[in-house]
């Protein structure tokens, strides 16, 4: 039977993020569902107060959709539709950025439901919760300091993370790019941060969401490196594949590595498609 494809987008995204991938897919002849999590897509919150001219002490306070979200709340919400696909044949769960953490999640609780795991640079932690590989030297690159520059309100107050990607400071555009698709011309960037949502939810798990040798570690497991991400650094990708390889050394990551900053394969998605096409008949 024809796999599906189930795409999990990361951080401030949403299933939008994934058409130019899904057009591809399809063309290569790919089924494809793309998942937008709780407090995402058209469930997400955009005040008029982000709308031009923006009010930004409004934008500060203005309360979101998203608030109390958790980790749990988001694989939860996954695996519906992980069990929803998989009555209709194989399913290959494919996870970006922030949302291997969501991907690592439901696999722990339902490993029965995925045939194969596919990591496109996101977080699969290991070792340490999310929040904690931020202080290890894998990390060191990356300036937290200036993608907080279009911060927006009070994240304990507002119990969200909230980011104005509307804004028009050089600086804080500078950084955005820098972080997410320093190869892309300045129109692909405007675009894709056009696409974001200002609001995240701030749960991203605790010891209990790490990868799980007896469920997680039973499916089969696909890294996609991208060598020139630098908001999630090829030393920290590196970590993660060594980490779960040392999980369960019997079943380690089919490893593949494509060239590109953290969004890229996402605007030019043709050779992202292709290694997918590969996986996916492996399971034929």
């Amino acid at each position: 039977m024809q796999p599906t494809f189930v795409l999990v987008h990361g951080a401030f995204a949403n299933s939008f993020s994934f058409a130019p991938l899904q057009a591809e897919l399809g063309l290569l002849g790919h089924r494809s569902v793309a998942v937008d999590l709780p407090g995402h897509g058209f469930a997400a919150t955009y005040t008029r107060a982000y709308q031009a001219p923006q009010d930004l002490a409004a934008l500060a306070t203005a309360p979101g959709s998203i608030m109390g979200v958790t980790l749990a709340d988001n694989a939860a919400h996954l695996i519906t539709i992980l069990e929803r696909a998989k009555a209709n044949g194989p399913v290959i769960l494919v996870s970006h950025s922030r949302g291997g953490a969501t991907a690592t999640a439901a696999a722990n609780a339902r490993p029965d439901l995925i045939d194969r795991i596919v990591y496109v640079s996101a977080w699969c932690p290991v070792a340490l919760d999310v929040g904690d590989y931020y202080a290890e030297p894998e990390m060191a690159t990356v300036d937290v300091a200036s993608l907080a520059l279009a911060l927006a309100g009070n994240p304990a107050e507002l119990g969200l993370l909230r980011t104005n990607f509307r804004t028009a400071d050089p600086a804080a555009l500078a950084a955005f790019k820098a972080a997410f698709l320093a190869d892309g011309t300045d129109d692909e960037f405007l675009t894709f941060l056009n696409t974001f949502q200002p609001d995240e939810n701030l749960d991203v798990g605790t010891s209990d969401d790490r990868a799980q040798a007896a469920t997680w570690g039973r499916i089969p497991k696909t890294y996609i490196r991208l060598t020139d991400d630098t908001s999630l650094p090829l030393a920290l990708q590196d970590r993660l594949i060594r980490e779960g390889d040392e999980l369960t050394p019997d079943n380690p990551y089919d490893v593949r590595t494509l060239p590109g900053s953290h969004l890229k394969w996402l605007t030019d998605p043709a050779p992202a498609a292709r290694v997918l096409g590969e996986l996916a008949a492996l399971l034929s």
